[in-house]
Parts: structure tokens; C-alpha cells; sequence
């Protein structure tokens, strides 16, 4: 199993990026950060992605002063709008018709906040989604047996949401799923942390 020289802390409460995190055979911990996750004003997506995932690792750092912490937030964005967790069937419906035909795009920001110098390595991977066109009760039968209702746009493609897609793009397709792996890999390199 690789080592670290760090303590190693994942700010997120979510299981789907604690299962991407323990792809590497790292040994980390998680810390659920106490922010808001609302988008500000006028706030341009990439943007929001960026703040969001730095919020995380900053809120957790008062916790691990010598530790290499992880923050990761995404967002979805159909046009001009934001895609957020549906929380309902209801809603999960609304998103999936909409996304009906159309490229979404998800954009995860990654920050690796080290707090022994107060540094932080960050950026925003980009990755795209194509929807084939969906009716209404394919739609219908997925939600009920896929439940993706804590997933942005309303999709799992790791499981059955797979059958929703016309196509996929993008460098790293981790960074779909929250956790850009390929890019945190190199961010852990550059902090001398051997992966394997």
C-alpha cells in the first residue's frame, strides 16, 4: 500500500468520493465541513466550483494544522442554469427532461489546502455529458431503480444512469463523479506523497 509522509484529510462527507479517495489505497480521514453550499450573486459556475471546494478544505483545516486536506465541490450547468441535487423524485424528473437531448456540464473544483504552510494547489477539471433524447417513462423507470436523488443532474453514470448517455468527454472522467483522481494524483506528487 502506498504511504504518506502527511496526515491526509478528505473534506467531504460524501461516500462517492470517500470510494473514489480509497481508489488510490491512501490512508485518509474525513471531516464533514460546516459551510454553505449556496452560490453567490451573479457568481459565474467555475467560479463557485473553485470557492466551494477551497471553502471545504479551509473549514476543515482548523481541525488538522499539519495535514494535506482535501476539498472538492461540483457543479452542473445545462446553458445558463445550475443543476443542483434533486432531493425529490419530482424534481429528478424536471432535471432528467430537461437534459433530454442536450450537454451538460460538470464542472468539479479540487483544492489541496496544506496547512502546515497555508498553501493551496487548486483548480476546476471540466467534463461533458450528452443526453440521448429520453421519454417520459424511461425517465420515470430510472429514477425509481437508479435513485439518484443526492446527484447533481439527477444521474448516477456509474451505474445505471450509463443508459441515459449518448456520450461523454473529458480528460478525467473521476472528476464526473466528484473527485478528479488523475489531477489530485499530481497535486499529492508535488507534495513529494508517493502514489503508488
Amino acid at each position: 500500500m502506498p504511504t504518506l509522509s502527511r496526515q491526509l484529510i478528505l473534506a467531504s462527507r460524501s461516500i462517492y468520493r470517500q470510494r473514489l479517495l480509497e481508489r488510490l489505497q491512501l490512508p485518509f480521514t474525513s471531516h464533514a465541513p460546516d459551510i454553505t453550499e449556496l452560490r453567490h450573486e451573479n457568481e459565474p459556475p467555475r467560479q463557485m466550483a473553485a470557492r466551494l471546494s477551497q471553502s471545504k478544505a479551509y473549514a476543515c483545516s482548523k481541525h488538522y494544522p499539519e495535514a494535506l486536506i482535501i476539498g472538492s465541490d461540483q457543479v452542473a450547468v445545462l446553458g445558463t442554469s445550475i443543476l443542483g441535487k434533486p432531493h425529490t423524485a419530482e424534481k429528478a424528473f424536471e432535471q432528467l427532461s430537461l437534459c433530454s437531448g442536450k450537454t451538460v456540464q460538470f464542472l468539479t473544483g479540487l483544492c489541496l489546502l496544506d496547512t502546515t504552510q497555508s498553501s493551496c494547489l487548486s483548480t476546476v477539471v471540466p467534463f461533458h455529458v450528452t443526453f440521448r433524447r429520453l421519454a417520459s417513462a424511461e425517465i420515470t423507470r430510472y429514477i425509481e431503480k437508479d435513485h439518484p436523488l443526492d446527484c447533481a443532474g439527477s444521474f448516477k453514470w456509474e451505474s445505471l444512469g450509463i443508459s441515459l448517455l449518448e456520450s461523454l468527454s473529458g480528460d478525467d472522467p473521476t472528476a464526473l463523479e466528484g473527485l478528479p483522481l488523475i489531477t489530485l494524483s499530481q497535486m499529492l506528487r508535488a507534495h513529494h506523497q508517493h502514489i503508488p
